[in-house]
């Protein structure tokens, strides 16, 4: 049984993820783990999801600590004194989303063979029953937000620029406008609420989402607007004149901050040639579509820093977590010099285009292999994650997502980028019908 897409296990609450599987996962972990530190983001089947997982680790003898409503980074950075972190979040997804991410103790998500292993684990029932008086111990611990903040405060410097802060009534409500103020910086906050019926928004912080934050910029007259996803392991960002900074921007300048000539940066299959051409004495090292790869590439090969254009940012000198409060209070210390907006003007600008089409998680492989044997022709391909074409003017990228019943498509061209996008999208219809 496949479990574990590219960003742990999630789906619709007591349909794809429910208290049996959350229980089952909890034994699983529990077997081969002394210690586990748990956390959830607000969502309304979280903390039913969280009772079910600790009651299969400590009847396996694991010993828990709760740490209660935090965001996915707190509880990464928390795992680093236990056997491993669980994290109840379905991320960007709609409030009827669950799901459930594991964590290693240098902050790095489960990687492709220990997900293999729960799952084949789950598959044989390969359980283990614990006498009465050997159950795992079930403690609280209240301080998880303080020494994450602690930690992020001690490798920033002080700003005192003026932002607004869209949390999206997700957990970064927890922490970020407080790093923020502790920085110096004046701190507006919307949705900072927690919420798991996400009422402000939609948890996803891209373009469409954020138009409170684009016009809250604007009228209080800010420097820069953050956002966040439920969990706030992701953070996108608003310039000062209230415009969406797109992600293969801020990977861009994030990247121009972090990686020194000669040095490696990390970036998914579905990332801009703007990040080549703006980091010309960097090498880019592609991988699959989820943090969880990029996070296995920066540690393999060393890289300062890593991304992907959803808002998922890496400073492996932190953790190999995606942390979008450590990433907003960087990009308050860049911008404290630097304006967001002019940052963008430097960069070199290619016409992308981004979207899905509906596909049955069942039809993904067959379109896949369909839509393979039409590309192929046209270009160089990489099929690392999905089909990847590249042409003289641009590339095309077709993959089935990892988290949703959608096969997503990104075109980016030097002109005729609508052109590029609609032949894709022509062919992943034809072969949907």
């Amino acid at each position: 049984m496949k479990l574990f897409g590219s960003s742990g296990i999630r789906g619709i609450t007591n349909r794809d993820v429910t208290v049996d599987l959350a229980l089952k996962v909890g034994l699983a972990v529990g077997r081969k783990n002394k210690s586990a530190v748990i956390g959830r983001d607000p969502r309304v089947a979280a903390e039913m999801i969280e009772h079910a997982l600790i009651s299969g680790m400590v009847s396996a003898g694991c010993d828990v600590e709760r740490i209660g409503l935090v965001t996915t980074p707190t509880l990464a950075y928390a795992s680093r004194d236990f056997g491993c972190g669980v994290m109840v979040t379905a991320s960007h997804n709609p409030a009827e989303y669950v799901g459930i991410k594991l964590w290693n103790p240098d902050g790095m998500a489960f990687d492709s063979l220990q997900q293999e292993e729960i799952e084949s684990d789950i598959d044989a029932g390969k359980f283990i029953h614990i006498d009465w008086d050997r159950i795992g111990k079930i403690t609280e611990d209240s301080n998880a937000v303080r020494e994450h903040s602690d930690m992020i405060l001690r490798n920033v410097k002080p700003a005192s620029i003026r932002v607004v802060i869209d949390c999206g009534c997700g957990a970064g409500g927890t922490i970020t406008p407080y790093v923020l103020r502790e920085m110096g910086c004046e701190v507006i906050t919307l949705n900072a609420q927690t919420d798991g019926h996400f009422p402000s928004r939609n948890p996803e912080p891209n373009d469409a989402n954020l138009w409170m934050l684009k016009k809250a910029v604007r009228e209080f007259e800010a420097d820069l607007g953050i956002a966040h996803d439920g969990d706030a392991d992701r953070m996108m960002a608003v310039d000062e004149n209230g415009d969406f900074v797109s992600g293969d921007e801020m990977l861009a300048i994030f990247a121009r901050y972090e990686c020194k000539p000669g040095t490696t940066l990390v970036a998914p299959v579905d990332t801009s040639m703007i990040v080549d051409d703006a980091l010309p004495d960097s090498r880019v090292i592609r991988t699959r579509v989820g943090d969880v790869y990029v996070a296995e590439e920066i540690k393999r090969s060393s890289a300062a820093f890593g991304g992907e254009p959803s808002g998922s940012w890496i400073f492996p000198r932190i953790s190999y977590c995606p942390d979008g409060i450590y990433a907003a209070a960087r990009l308050v210390e860049i911008v404290q010099d630097n304006a967001l907006g002019v940052l963008r003007r430097e960069l070199p600008k290619y016409p992308t285009k981004r979207g899905t089409v509906v596909c049955d998680d069942m039809k993904k492989s067959r379109v896949m292999d369909a839509v393979k044997s039409r590309l192929v022709p046209l270009g160089t391909v990489s099929d690392i994650d999905g089909v990847r074409v590249g042409m003289e003017n641009g590339w095309v990228l077709v993959r089935p997502s990892g988290t949703e019943p959608k096969i997503r498509i990104t075109a980016e061209a030097r002109e005729g980028v609508d052109e590029l996008y609609m032949m894709a999208e022509k062919i992943v219809k034809e072969f949907l019908q």
